[in-house]
């Protein structure tokens, strides 16, 4: 370049003011190059009059290479109190000493004298005079222009407050707290005072409140002062004692909104007096000044710290440190932050913050395990920070029964809405030695302290959602797990919530006023209903196989009218649709199905319902299957403990492999020997690497490890291998803290600039590089100044940061500092360049080698590196200067004689807006350049420019400059060689101008400018690429398919923190054309402080866009645009701004509105934000703004009608929010009612309800009922219709409670007569009985016949009983208990006929079903038998007998019956086909109870051999010889009389009779004639007895079954004459019969036992050996044999011919023998003789 000045420097207005005279130019070109410090200011000085209200040094682009001075922060002439609010202006006093001049200490001084400089500067200035008149001047200069600036601002203010006055809608604004109430911490007697300062039009009403109860200073005279002067409120609290510890709120309210703020008092008790010489409360004081922290640099220091802490559930703890800060200023106070995890904690009743003036507390009120974690304190000026964390381990409190488990923890509420909440909570670390069999879930409604458990059984997924609730009111939870010991402790109960639909809980506005609820926006019904139309997008959005859940999207077009759902499900495979929700539809668009079939598959549709009907199905879901969609994780890997103190240890592990929705993990430990574990952390960490405390020093531990995720703990990892705890060589971890290491080894950040620690938990300071300054206004020199002290001195950087140890942190710090030194030193080169073009200018050929372009480059690349670890994309604004060099020059369109050039933004724009660009450009000819020629006089705001009156095929270079208000930087580096010839091709340019906003973790905007050259057809489309930034080349790929004819895209679907660029290609009709240059890489990153556009209708209805940003800058500014293009015409918005926040009101929303709406702030790091208009959205925001402009009353409850006692009957609504101003009118069939004595009306303003009472109901009372509400504009009335059926089901339920009450006064029922059946299976019938006396009887009737009277019962209050013990058929009938006494009657009747006796038999029955023994099997001669005995039998009881499942046909072979308690089965001569399974049902009418018996296999076997041999021995028995009748042992009788003797004689074959005297054989003959007649009669006659017929007779019958002998002995007597024969025969039941010639006296003839036993024991011996095996069980069977044969055999006549069946005679003789005995009696020793 030629050494004249280019034309845009001379006329620049911000170029350095030497150039104004010839003698300032020589003084300040000697001047810059000795004292950089004095032309800094200086310059700050001439550039400050273009800057506004911002008054800053800068050292920039005047700022020398060769000045030895290090850099220091430039002073801010704007007063800010602690939050960095503008408060005033600071007029500096500027000292006369030449320590302001230079800007050095004495030392510093002492070596700057020593250079050539200084040397250079004291011969310039000789005088001492010259120098402080040159002094003088400078000052007087900077004090009039900030004189001038102040007065300017002070009359714009004041014009602004004038203007508001003259406009007082624009002066409206809801209240804003420009000064909050501060916390405070007291003693006990002492006074406090909070204090307030409020904005707001009208004049905002303020009411104070303790714990959410309003203040009220009449109460507690002299207890509460509140006074309220020129918008300052204050509350002061008298002679403090412990109850006033609490939370105060104050509200501020007018009629555009209302605020709250909050602040806390802690009373502190002690044992002593009060010491009277103890500060005062502090109050605000007009003489004191805010507390200036200007020009004060702070150094805190944290000392007598906490270590780790132990504590145990329920128990409190504090954590407190004392904090030392340098200089110590005199009501000074710093941020005092406590955090948790890295997470800000705020005081609630869990955690309690004090700040006494040197120290910080945390109090932990009531320890739970939600309160472990890593504890940092934060200590913020504005020099900086430091930090101090520990770690707190909270465990389990003693289980309340023994072998309980530990209380679960971290109970949360996600997805509430009307309908249910679901409710997610961690599991416990440790069961005690039984597993956790599931989970309860516990609910209590705020405001009451009653806790209802909501599920019945146990849910092992640690989520569970709660049914049931009541719509609008607001719930805490707990959880409680369990297992075979017994129930945990509840956990800590969750925040509250609130059961409401999203969407309404959407459209509530603000924060709610202390005497309302919240309002609700609801929807007004239309005139006509409409039949809804299919609901949309349903889907399954949970599975578990306790519950599924379901969700889905109101209908389209569904009118205003409020649509509930009915929900229908369908087993996959089927088309059998079944309505689950078939009493109560679902008001919400979500719902939780339970009681589903584990493991079967289910489709689900849900269809919409109103007043007008139940609409279509809408779409089914896809089939899904009931489980567990979320599997266990799997065991932790390798477990590896290190050592690190005396009684910790480090212990890290592998992590579980495809662990879905990981939790954390639970670490346990134990002694080596011991096999007891004991928990390590009792909340899950997250990380792999824990440090385990309290461990016993010299013990030899083993460590192991299980992840936790929603479905439950893993198993355990393998054990560790044997650790002693033992300090580490060189101390291990001094502070327990393990940073957690990004992808790139970088410590990771928590938010803003603290580091972010996981899985540690031991005390820690900052580490060094996070040791960053927080004052906007330092400059980039003192990241040089730390990095030349890092390099320079490391004894003072050693001591600044502490002995560390082996620190992971300090390569990437080194990495940092030195990114900064380089970019800052190319940045200083280019700098240096720019300063010497100006002083200097040299040839175009030094400029272009001096710095080359790797170094720029370079340059560029650790400006953007340096920038992003700090937490920020925006060029740095910590001092004015000019901009570095733009870059990226390309030509977007050429021409015969000109080409048009685009260009990127510089990297740093010097702390001020650019003003524009020149644009240089020269010839290239043969490679070799020429000189630069100017292509722009005045400067183009646009990063585009048409070069022109260029040559055709000659070939240029261009660089381009950037300026803003600091001056022009140096220009870029040429650029590439273009040839200027015009383009011809088809296809379009490049677009270019590429510019990314709205950067979000998962979706950016894209926008650009269409390229200048068209191509032969105009540009009908964009196609945008897209690739990360590290990928290679062939990694481009496409997000459109099809092109878009915007400017602009969203791109969504990002990988959060993942870096990507783009590009732009542009098409027509010939093709697409060519790509634009690539955007620099851009993390997919949220951006902390984040703010969205918030879409807002006031009460009158004025719809307007809002926008917030929380990181602007004096010179930002918010730009709205509509489809990203500015806005210009703002005919249909009003743009307002206030601080850093921006509104955009719609003046007549219409159709034309409809777009997206987009705010960008600039001198942001890119704070942005849109919002999209659509026509449904726009119909949405007409209604709501319709609804705010005639606003509705909105209602908890319409109007409903209950009974009370007495039978009065109480009308009701509850209004949501209603004022004092509120009225109400009742109205019954259009005529108003009023108070009377038919009518009681009330109406509680406080809480909306309103109520009328009548004491009954008439039918003149039928009608239909209206409350009528107003307040204000808002109206709103509700109607109850009550005629008809209902009205006459209310009128006799109200009839019914009146007499109710009236029998209540008296002795009345408790409980009406019932009954129970004992196990015993004893009825008792019972009543429970109240308001009794002394003189009270109760009477007892059946069928009206009395059957129990207690005319004088001992008791006031009980049960009277009745017990039946065998109930029968007879028990049937109508019972009924008589109360009475003077003050009247109770009756009480139980109708126990037909089907009241039936389910009472039935339950009887079920008692008798019980208590059944199981069916066994038992064989007898005929067949088999199963039987079963019960405790008790009732005749009425019926049962049956089924056979292979089908009930049994009886037939003569199957017989049942039953024997006392025994119930049998006979089968007689079995099959192999009845082999099969039997079964006995009883039934009781509820299903009945089945006793079953398999009959086959080796059970048939063993049956029928025993059945087969015991029908041997029974045929045996009945087939062997007897003498059926008895004959009597002694026969007296007269000579010559006749005897005849007569038996039955039994036995087949017959037998053979034989008869004996004197036991020798004798034969038949004329005197004694033997006869055996038939096979049955033997008898014995004697013709005429003489004396050799005295003896002995016997009777012997003998077949081959067996032998039996009778006897008799003969005895002759004198006596009279014969009177006849005597005769002597037998019946059928083998008794003695005598003829009708024996005597009387001898018809009493003794039985003898002994001859009997004889004959069966003949009998028994005679019986062959091989059908008597087993006598044994003959005789246990016996029993069985004579109940048989008793049921079997018919009744039979026996009379004197002994007719009758031979075998039935035979089986009935076998057991007649003893019967005879017993009924003959011996003859008396003399017979009677004819």
């Amino acid at each position: 370049m030629s050494g004249s000045l280019p034309f845009y420097q001379k006329h620049h207005r911000s170029y350095d003011r030497g150039y104004r005279s010839k003698e300032a130019e020589s003084k300040v070109s000697q001047y810059q190059a000795s004292s950089s410090r004095y032309a800094a200011g200086s310059s700050s000085s001439a550039s400050s009059f273009s800057r506004g209200l911002k008054v800053s040094s800068h050292s920039g682009l005047e700022a020398s290479r060769l000045s030895p001075i290090p850099k220091r922060a430039k002073p801010s002439y704007l007063a800010v109190d602690k939050e960095n609010q503008i408060i005033g202006y600071v007029v500096p006093i500027f000292r006369g000493s030449q320590e302001f001049v230079t800007g050095l200490s004495d030392t510093e001084a002492a070596r700057v004298r020593d250079t050539a400089a200084y040397m250079a500067r004291r011969d310039l200035f000789t005088s001492g005079m010259e120098m402080e008149r040159s002094e003088l001047i400078s000052r007087r200069e900077a004090m009039r222009g900030t004189a001038e600036r102040i007065s300017l601002n002070k009359r714009i203010h004041e014009h602004e407050e004038h203007f508001k006055r003259m406009n007082e809608d624009s002066l409206m604004h809801p209240p804003e707290f420009v000064i909050k109430p501060r916390s405070h911490t007291v003693w006990e007697k002492q006074a406090v005072r909070l204090h307030c300062t409020v904005q707001g039009w009208p004049d905002p009403r303020v009411i104070w409140y303790k714990n959410n109860v309003a203040i009220d200073p009449l109460t507690c005279p002299g207890k509460y002062k509140l006074e309220s002067r020129y918008s300052v409120h204050s509350l002061e609290i008298n002679k403090c004692d412990f109850d006033d510890t609490a939370q105060y709120r104050v509200s501020a309210m007018n009629s555009k909104g209302e605020q709250s703020a909050f602040a806390s008092v802690v009373v502190k008790r002690f044992k002593g007096e009060v010491d009277e010489s103890l500060p005062a409360p502090r109050r605000g004081s007009a003489e004191e000044g805010p507390v200036s922290e200007y020009g004060i640099n702070f150094k805190t220091h944290i000392v007598d710290k906490f270590g780790v802490s132990f504590g145990r559930e329920g128990e409190t703890m504090s954590l407190g440190c004392t904090v030392i800060i340098y200089p110590a200023l005199h009501r000074y106070q710093p941020e005092v932050q406590w955090y948790r995890d890295d997470v800000l904690l705020t005081p609630s009743k869990w955690n309690h913050m004090h700040w006494s003036g040197d120290r910080a507390t945390l109090t932990l009120t009531h320890l739970n395990k939600e309160d472990e974690g890593l504890y940092t304190l934060r200590v913020t000026t504005k020099s900086g920070y430091e930090t101090y964390s520990a770690y707190v381990f909270v465990r389990d409190a003693d289980a309340e029964v023994e072998g309980a488990p530990g209380a679960p923890l971290d109970v949360r509420c996600l997805d509430a809405n009307k309908d249910y909440i679901i409710v997610t909570w961690k599991q416990p670390a440790i069961d005690r030695g039984d597993a956790i069999l599931g989970y309860f879930v516990d609910r209590c409604e705020v405001g009451t302290n009653h806790w209802i458990q909501c599920n019945d059984t146990p849910v092992k997924f640690a989520r569970f959602p709660v049914t049931g609730l009541v719509e609008g009111h607001s719930y805490t939870f707990r959880v409680r797990a369990v297992n075979k010991s017994g129930m945990s402790r509840p956990s800590r109960v969750s925040e509250p919530v609130a059961a409401m639909d999203p969407a309404d809980r959407a459209r509530m506005r603000g924060t709610s006023a202390p005497w309302t609820g919240q309002i609700i926006v609801t929807e007004e019904e239309p005139a006509e209903s409409v039949v809804p139309g299919r609901p949309l997008e349903l889907q399954v959005t949970e599975a578990t196989k306790n519950y599924v859940v379901l969700s889905w999207k109101p209908p389209a077009g569904k009118g205003l009218e409020g649509v509930m759902y009915y929900v229908e499900k369908c087993v996959s495979g089927t088309d059998s649709w079944q309505r689950v929700n078939t009493e109560i539809p679902v008001k919400s668009p979500r719902f939780a199905l339970f009681d589903l079939a584990e493991g079967k598959s289910y489709s689900f549709r849900v269809r919409c319902c109103n007043s007008a009907g139940v609409g279509e199905p809408s779409n089914p879901t896809e089939a899904t299957t009931v489980g567990d969609k979320l599997d266990i994780p799997s065991a932790p890997g390798k477990v590896i403990p290190t050592r690190n103190t005396d009684t910790s240890v480090v212990v890290s592990w592998e992590a579980s492999s495809d662990a879905k929705e990981l939790v954390g993990y639970y670490i346990e430990s134990s002694v080596v020997g011991s096999n007891v574990w004991e928990p390590c952390n009792n909340k899950p960490v997250k990380g792999t690497r824990f440090i385990c405390h309290g461990l016993m020093t010299g013990g030899t531990y083993v460590f192991r490890v299980r992840a936790v995720n929603a479905a439950g703990l893993s198993g355990f990892s393998p054990e560790s291998e044997p650790v002693e705890v033992k300090a580490a060589i060189g101390g291990g971890i001094p502070h327990g803290v393990l940073p957690e290491m990004g992808p790139g080894g970088n410590v990771g950040q928590l938010t803003e600039h603290r580091p972010r620690w996981m899985g540690t938990h031991d005390t820690v300071q900052s580490p060094p590089g996070t040791k960053q300054k927080h004052n906007k206004a330092q400059t980039d020199t003192d990241a040089r100044e730390g990095a030349g002290a890092a390099r320079s001195d490391p004894t003072e950087s050693k001591s600044k940061w502490g002995k560390r140890g082996s620190v992971s942190w300090a390569p990437d710090l080194a990495k940092d500092l030195v990114s900064e030194s380089v970019s800052d030193s190319v940045s200083d080169s280019l700098t240096d360049i720019t300063t010497a073009a100006h002083l200097d200018p040299v040839p175009t050929e030094v400029q272009d080698h001096t710095v080359s372009e790797p170094e720029i480059k370079q340059a560029r690349k650790f400006s953007v590196d340096a920038s992003d670890k700090r937490g920020t994309a925006r060029p740095r604004r910590e001092s004015t200067a000019s901009p570095t060099p733009p870059y990226g020059i390309t030509v977007l369109e050429c021409v015969r004689d000109s080409m048009v050039l685009a260009w990127k933004q510089p990297t740093s724009i010097g702390g001020a807006d650019i003003t524009g660009y020149f644009v240089d450009y020269r010839e290239v000819i043969d490679g070799v350049p020429g000189k630069w020629h100017e292509a722009n006089i005045k400067s183009v705001s646009e990063r585009a420019y048409r070069v022109i009156d260029l040559k055709e095929n000659m070939k240029y270079q261009f660089q381009v400059r950037a300026a803003n208000m600091a001056g022009v930087g140096i220009p870029s580096l040429p650029s590439n060689t273009f040839l200027c010839e015009e383009w011809t091709i088809a296809v379009p340019g490049p677009p270019h101008d590429l510019q990314i906003r709205e950067v979000r973790s998962d979706s950016l905007v894209l926008l650009w400018k269409p390229p200048v050259y068209q191509g032969r057809d105009p540009v009908n489309g964009f196609y945008i690429d897209i690739k990360e930034a590290e990928a290679p080349e062939e990694a481009w790929r496409g997000i459109n398919t099809k092109a878009t004819e915007k400017t602009y895209m969203k791109i969504q679907n990002l990988k959060e923190a993942e870096s990507y660029v783009f590009r732009v290609r542009a098409q027509n009709k010939a093709g697409v054309g060519k790509v634009s240059d690539v955007t620099e890489p851009v993390p997919a990153v949220t951006k902390p402080g984040s703010k969205e556009i918030v879409v807002d209708v006031d009460d009158d209805g004025v719809i307007s866009l809002n926008f917030e940003c929380c990181d602007m800058t004096p010179d930002s500014k918010f730009v709205w645009s509509k489809n990203y293009e500015e806005m210009s015409d703002l005919s249909r918005m009003t743009i307002e701004t206030k601080g850093n926040k921006s509104k955009a009101v719609f003046n007549a929303p219409a159709e034309e509105d409809i777009g997206i709406y987009s705010c960008l702030v600039t001198h942001t790091d890119g704070a942005s934000s849109s919002y999209t208009l659509s026509e449904e959205e726009l119909k949405r925001l007409l209604e709501i703004s319709h609804d705010h402009k005639f606003p509705i009353i909105p209602l908890k409850s319409d109007l409903a009608v209950e009974l009370l006692e007495k039978g009065r009957v109480r009308f009701w609504l509850q209004a949501d929010k209603i004022s004092a101003n509120g009225k109400v009118d009742y109205v019954f069939n259009d005529n108003s009612l009023s108070q009377g004595e038919k009518y009681k009306m009330n109406f509680d303003k406080n809480t909306g309800m309103i109520e009328m009472t009548m004491e009954s109901l008439t039918p003149a009372d039928e009608g239909t009922y209206t409350f009528q509400l107003q307040d204000g504009k808002a109206t709103n009335q509700s109607s109850l219709v009550l005629i008809g059926d209902v009205f006459k089901a209310l009128q006799k339920e109200s009839e019914f409670q009146r007499k109710e009450w009236f029998r209540k006064q008296g002795p009345h029922f408790i409980e009406y007569l019932g009954y129970e059946v004992t196990p015993e299976c004893c009825v008792v019938l019972k009543c429970k009985v109240g308001n009794m006396k002394k003189d009270t009887s109760a009477l007892w009737y059946k069928d009206g016949r009395e059957i129990k009277a207690d005319e004088n019962l001992g008791f006031t209050e009980g049960v009277l009983k009745l017990e039946i013990a065998q109930i029968s058929k007879k028990d049937s009938g109508v019972y009924e208990v008589v109360l009475k006494d003077d003050r009247g009657k109770d009756t009480s009747t139980l109708n126990l006929t037909d089907q009241g006796f039936k389910e009472l038999m039935n339950e009887v029955f079920g008692y008798i079903a019980n208590s059944s023994t199981p069916l066994k099997i038992t064989s007898t001669d005929q067949g088999i038998r199963l039987y079963t005995f019960v405790s008790y039998y009732n005749d009425l009881l019926q049962v049956t007998w089924h056979y292979k499942d089908s009930a049994i046909a009886f037939s003569d072979r199957i017989k049942s019956g039953v024997v006392g308690e025994q119930l049998w089965l006979q089968i007689t001569e079995p099959t192999e086909k009845d082999m099969g399974k039997y079964a006995i049902e009883f039934n009781d009418g509820k299903g009945g109870l089945r006793r079953t018996v398999e009959l086959s296999g080796q059970a048939f076997d063993d049956a029928f051999a025993e059945f087969q041999r015991l029908k041997a021995a029974a045929i045996a028995e009945r087939s062997r010889a007897r003498v059926a009748g008895g004959l009597p042992d002694v026969v007296t009788i007269q000579e010559g009389k006749a005897l005849n003797l007569t038996c039955n004689i039994s036995g087949d074959p017959v037998p053979e009779v034989t008869w004996l005297k004197n036991d020798r054989e004798i034969a038949s003959d004329d005197h004694c004639i033997l006869k055996f007649a038939s096979g049955k009669f033997a008898s014995f006659t004697i013709t005429a007895v003489n004396t050799q017929d005295s003896g002995k007779y016997s009777i012997l019958v003998k077949n081959k079954y067996g032998t039996e002998s009778g006897d008799f002995t003969l005895e002759l007597i004198e006596g009279t004459p014969d009177l006849g024969v005597t005769s002597y025969m037998t019946d059928a039941e083998g008794n003695v019969m005598f003829g009708p010639n024996t005597p009387k006296e001898r018809m009493k003839t003794p039985g003898s036992e002994t001859k009997t036993q004889k004959r069966k024991e003949s009998a028994a011996k005679a019986i062959p050996m091989e059908s008597l095996e087993d006598e044994k069980e003959v005789q246990v069977q016996k029993d069985e044999e004579k109940v048989e044969s008793e049921a079997a055999e018919e009744p039979k006549a026996a009379d004197s011919e002994h007719k009758g069946d031979t075998e039935e005679e035979v089986a009935e003789q076998s057991e007649a023998p003893e019967l005879a005995e017993d009924n003959v009696e011996e003859p008396e020793a003399e017979a009677e003789t004819a």
